[in-house]
């Protein structure tokens, strides 16, 4: 059988070039004398059908003709008639990929990911970029950091057009911004370590090259400037310089000099929301229902800039609710910003990321939210490959065409969207929901595959959290798993190769620490001998293969720079593995009586937002779990 040909007619303007860019994608080719799709532009329901050889596509927006093609050809290979109607249920509906902490994707994979989007009926993507773009007026911001250029953003922005897709710069104008403020050009407008000088004039000379900087490459009208997570604002320099005030309004006073600058530009702003729920807290927190919105803090508040209300933790749909609702009484238009969880550690974790979207993504439609999208995190150096997380895109892309979520419909569009196996991909999850903690959400969703892996071998700070939970055999199952995965999704080979070794990994890892402290305690000489020559050489094998799939992995999504950073990670589990089996070797020999790192006690691991005792919990901070000590 020859390959698929259909011809368009109609209202097709202005999609030629998206057309052609996803025929590929979708094994298709135009030709005059294909198959007949009239293609109609309208208002309301997008549709997909075929009647008796007649094809016709009928949208609103650009977004909405792709998915409907996409639709019309899926169904395609499953009968000769067909009537596919859908509801679009937000006007915006997107993505924003963290590029500023460390992980900075390549502007090919930025492309390769718009055009999944667009078959998928996503239409907005965002960068965060906090210092990751290019200034040219301040050479060390962004500097070894990967930082897109003018032209790369404007070649994204281009494409991702042609698709339907709108991309908004995002920035930030007051904190997380400690990776540029480091430099020395910085020092006249720091608060803080990653807090701007708010009232400084150099301050907003520099937040105005900024906004020149970001804006420039893009189409939209539209900035996100950020401000979120200012816990220290007016408690730094300003103090000193200014003296105490209310940090709502120098929040307040911050906000109108900075939107006056985007303003000037015609450039329309949103922002993240937290501050000011934040400072309406008695203690600090940003989703305190008993937090009290003044009429004050209401009427500063410019009604022409956007309230982003981020969440990513909330379980129940009534809770989404209550926040959204707090929202609006600030007057101004709210957009929703979920999360699939990328930022755990070496995986994402799609069991709270369908909890949570599936009950925010609801409240948002019963609240009449328009505007949503979706974080892709990449906290403490993403060591989670962002195209990992391409069901939680699918996941939105389905809430966005339907009332209600039809998990069936899910799963075949994802298979037909990404040519990859839905099962496979939820399945990542498995590294860190083991059988010892399926239902453990208390708190944080618990992450071992992240800490089991950087954890000392002789220190094991999280021995005693996993000490008779056996988790070897779970791995062991999961490495064969992996293998399949891999083996079977040929385009995404490489999300599951460095998981796979990882599983390889922790199946020796996991309780290798415990296996040495317990063979030590009780002078069992020859399984420490043992541990010693056949154990731990293996692991440094594996360990080995692990850190090139990872790179390799690394290397196909991202830009060089922030690799180094891993790649000091590796150096360092390796060269711990081997000063374990030296300080082994020491002792079996009888050149040291004692090794003191197995001599001290084993104590649960203590930190913030951990539940304490014998559950596994979570730890996402390398520093914290290598070691005890300063680094």
């Amino acid at each position: 059988m020859g390959a698929l040909t259909v011809a368009f007619h109609g209202d097709i303007q202005g999609l030629e070039q998206g057309i052609g860019i996803l025929a590929g994608e979708m094994g298709f080719q135009w030709a005059e004398d294909g198959l007949p799709i009239k293609v109609e532009k309208t208002s309301g329901q997008l549709e997909a059908s075929l009647t008796e050889g007649n094809g016709l596509i009928r949208f609103q927006e650009n977004i909405h003709f792709f998915r409907a093609l996409g639709l019309f050809i899926e169904a395609l290979a499953e009968g000769d008639s067909f009537q596919l109607m859908e509801e679009p249920q937000f006007t915006m509906n997107g993505i924003m990929i963290d590029s500023s902490r460390n992980g900075v994707i390549k502007v090919e994979e930025i492309k390769r990911m718009l055009r999944i989007m667009a078959v998928m009926g996503l239409n907005v993507m965002m960068l965060y970029t906090e210092d990751t773009f290019e200034v040219k007026s301040r050479p060390y911001f962004g500097y070894m950091r990967g930082r897109y250029t003018h032209d790369e953003l404007k070649e994204c922005d281009d494409y991702a057009v042609l698709l339907g897709i709108e991309m908004i710069p995002c920035m930030q104008t007051l904190a997380h911004l400690s990776e540029a403020l480091k430099w020395s050009f910085a020092e006249p407008m720091k608060d803080s370590a990653d807090i701007l000088l708010v009232g400084n004039e150099e301050t907003y000379t520099f937040i105005e090259e900024m906004v020149d900087a970001i804006s420039a490459p893009f189409r939209s009208k539209r900035i996100h400037i950020g401000m979120d997570e200012a816990m220290s604002l007016g408690l730094g320099n300003y103090l000193s310089i200014n003296g105490y005030r209310k940090r709502h309004d120098i929040m307040n006073e911050h906000l109108v000099r900075v939107k006056e600058i985007v303003s000037n530009k015609g450039l329309k702003p949103m922002l993240w929301s937290d501050m000011y729920f934040r400072l309406a807290s008695q203690f600090g927190g940003y989703y305190d229902t008993e937090a009290v919105i003044t009429e004050d803090m209401i009427k500063d508040m410019p009604k022409d800039a956007q309230l982003v209300y981020w969440d990513y933790y909330h379980q129940h749909t009534e809770e989404y609710e209550t926040f959204i609702s707090k929202h609006k009484e600030f007057g101004c238009d709210v957009i929703f910003a979920g999360g699939i969880w990328t930022w755990s550690g070496t995986m994402v974790n799609y069991k709270i990321s369908f909890n949570t979207t599936n009950s925010g993504l609801t409240a948002c439609k019963r609240q009449g939210i328009k505007e949503v999208f979706a974080t892709l995190w990449g906290d403490n150096g993403t060591e989670t490959n962002v195209f990992s997380a391409l069901l939680g895109l699918q996941l939105y892309a389905e809430h966005g065409y339907s009332r209600e979520l039809d998990t069936e419909k899910l799963y075949k569009r994802f298979a037909f969207c990404t040519k990859a196996d839905a099962d496979a991909f939820m399945d990542l999850t498995a590294m860190d929901v083991t059988p010892v903690n399926p239902e453990e959400y208390k708190h944080l969703p618990p992450n071992p595959s992240k800490f089991l892996l950087w954890q000392d071998i002789l220190i094991g700070l999280f021995d005693r959290q996993v000490d008779g939970m056996n988790l070897g055999p779970h791995y062991e199952t999961l490495a064969s798993k992996y293998a399949g995965y891999r083996d079977q999704n040929e385009s995404w080979a490489f999300i599951f190769d460095m998981p796979h070794k990882l599983a390889e990994v922790l199946a020796i890892k996991a309780d290798i620490g415990n296996r040495i402290k317990k063979s030590y305690d009780k002078d069992d000489r020859i399984s420490l001998q043992q541990i010693v020559q056949d154990v731990l050489p293996v692991l440094e094998v594996k360990v080995r293969e692990l850190r090139n799939a990872h790179r390799k992995q690394w290397f196909s999504t991202y830009k060089a720079f922030g690799w180094e950073v891993i790649d000091l990670r590796y150096g360092g589990l390796l060269a711990r593995i081997d000063s374990a089996m030296q300080r082994l070797r020491e002792y079996l020999d009888g050149e040291t009586d004692t090794i003191e790192e197995l001599e001290a006690e084993r104590l649960y691991f203590d930190g913030p937002k951990r539940p304490h005792g014998s559950v596994l919990g979570w730890s996402n901070q390398y520093r914290r779990i290598i070691s005890a000590s300063p680094q």
